[in-house]
């Protein structure tokens, strides 16, 4: 004989809780079946409730800074907008050159040569902030789309 999980007192039960705002898992709990059941119940009755509108977020933190995905964003944006190098500007010198062991967050990470070979190391220069690489590397690796 199957099981009769909603009789009639559990469905009015469940609609006079539904009405009073209470959740799925505190009417689950109020009258005794799971949470799932409640809202499947609820689905097949079609009760519904109102959405709230939503708020859109800010992106910025408590402690009042922005996060890094947006103000790498504004960097590269200031960055491509600055006019772009003469031709002669174009090659980066790569004075403070660096092993793979001397690498840190304040060097820039472009790889110079291959792997594998006598002269493979890293540019060095100082990064943008919140960026991998420099000003130059910068604008070889972040291309404008189009």
């Amino acid at each position: 004989m199957p099981d009769n999980t909603w009789t009639i007192e559990r469905v009015e039960l469940l609609k006079t809780h539904f009405a009073a705002g209470l959740s799925c898992r505190e009417i689950a709990c109020e009258i005794g079946v799971s949470r799932n059941a409640v809202i499947g119940k609820l689905s097949r009755l079609s009760l519904t409730r109102e959405k709230k509108p939503t708020t859109r977020r800010t992106r910025e933190r408590k402690d009042g800074s922005r996060s890094v995905p947006r103000l790498q964003y504004r960097m590269l944006r200031k960055l491509f907008n600055e006019t772009p190098p003469a031709e002669a500007d174009q090659t980066i010198n790569s004075e403070q050159r660096c092993s793979l062991l001397e690498l840190s967050e304040e060097k820039c990470r472009w790889p110079i040569s291959n792997p594998g070979e006598e002269d493979f190391c890293f540019c060095g220069n100082r990064p943008l902030d919140s960026l991998p690489y420099c000003a130059g590397h910068s604008r070889l690796a972040y291309r404008r789309a189009g």
